[in-house]
């Protein structure tokens, strides 16, 4: 018993010894999945999409030029009327009295314009001859300008009611959309002022007003220099609609104004889209789309690996060992669940789309592969830090 209870005291701290050791054994790391996905490479349009509203390529205010009262209206609101069709008649009566009174007098001003004409024939010879005085002759020919200047002044005023009467009848100057009438029959019209009865729009073409902000301009400058006084060449604009469709006719820059707003900062252009079955109607809102540039052979990655922190852009990349490294990169456009990396990335580089939380720099991680984001056949790329 002597000998044996020093063995045991051994073996029990032997054994406590080798317990110790292994739970101070730190336990494995097990690196953290992510998903990851391989940049995308490709040709990506990249388009400038404006917000503005349409307006009638012309617009034009029918007015009272003449005052009396509104007979008649002659169309149907909110219609498309021809041009020559007749709108509006005011009571002609009044301007046929004024035209008849105007004609008699233009006839008896003929009338005495003919008896001074006769006066002069007859008293020239004879003042030639002494038989009448050179004052009666210098008289008569003295009433003959009168009488001329009477008849001159007659057919004044015979031209004058003949226009008054022709504006009794109001007829649309354009093919246009006619708006709502302003002034109803029996009304009073064209008193003290030319009173706005309503206004036609020319809807074909329509114009679409944009304001293009001096940064959009710069870009559309740089990479399609204007020339200064010809005509704008740039076309094949689309226009999308309030509703999300988009118009099924391209339009082309009509006007480019002389100077930049200085109180909004913006230059007004305006596009002129084709309008035959007259959808568009003055007033709507939408959004054009022009395409600026084609990036070719452009590197995407999905939206959701690149993290934002102060405008300053990062996306995490997995080499061939599966050691995960952060880069700085350089954004450009968007295309639909992509994005187009300008810098800082090549192409074969694989990016972490998923678990991107779990990962620090250097450190090893799970790779597994995710199906590719490639955007849909019908997104292009637009710019994605503003509009």
């Amino acid at each position: 018993m002597g000998r044996t209870r020093p063995l045991l005291l051994i073996a029990v701290a032997v054994i406590g010894f080798a317990i110790g050791c292994r739970k101070a054994a730190p336990a494995a790391t097990v690196p953290p999945e992510v998903y990851v996905t391989n940049v995308v490479q490709e040709d990506v349009p990249e388009y400038l999409e404006l917000a503005g509203q349409t307006q009638g390529f012309q617009d034009v205010d029918i007015r009272a030029r003449v005052e009396g009262f509104l007979e008649s209206v002659n169309f149907r609101e909110g219609s498309f009327v021809r041009k020559g069709d007749l709108l509006y008649r005011i009571d002609p009566k009044p301007f046929e009295a004024k035209l008849a009174g105007a004609k008699a007098d233009l006839e008896t001003a003929k009338v005495r314009l003919q008896k001074t004409t006769n006066d002069v024939a007859r008293y020239t010879p004879l003042a030639a001859q002494k038989a009448v005085s050179q004052k009666e002759l210098d008289d008569a020919r003295a009433a003959q300008d009168t009488a001329r200047t009477q008849v001159e002044a007659a057919q004044s005023a015979v031209d004058t009611a003949t226009l008054n009467l022709g504006y009794t009848r109001i007829y649309s100057p354009i093919d246009g959309l006619v708006g709502s009438t302003q002034v109803k029959p029996g009304n009073l019209v064209g008193h003290g002022d030319a009173t706005l009865l309503t206004t036609i729009s020319q809807i074909n073409p329509i114009i679409f007003r944009v304001a293009a902000t001096e940064a959009d301009y710069l870009r559309i400058v740089k990479r399609r220099p204007l020339q200064t006084g010809h005509t704008p060449q740039a076309g094949n604009i689309e226009l999308k609609l309030a509703d999300g469709t988009v118009h099924p006719f391209t339009g082309r820059v009509g006007v480019v104004e002389r100077e930049v707003n200085p109180t909004t900062g913006t230059l007004g252009i305006q596009i002129y889209f084709p309008n035959p079955q007259f959808v568009l109607r003055p007033g709507q809102y939408g959004r054009a789309r022009l395409l600026l540039d084609v990036r070719k052979s452009a590197l995407l990655v999905p939206q959701r690996a690149v993290q934002e922190l102060q405008n300053l852009y990062s996306v995490a990349v997995v080499d061939d060992k599966n050691h995960a490294s952060f880069r700085n990169v350089t954004v450009g456009p968007r295309k639909g669940e992509l994005w187009v990396i300008d810098k800082g990335l090549q192409p074969g580089d694989r990016v972490v789309v998923e678990g991107i939380q779990a990962v620090t720099d250097g450190a090893l991680v799970k790779a597994t592969p995710m199906p590719e984001l490639n955007a849909p056949p019908e997104a292009e790329a637009t710019s994605g830090k503003h509009n």
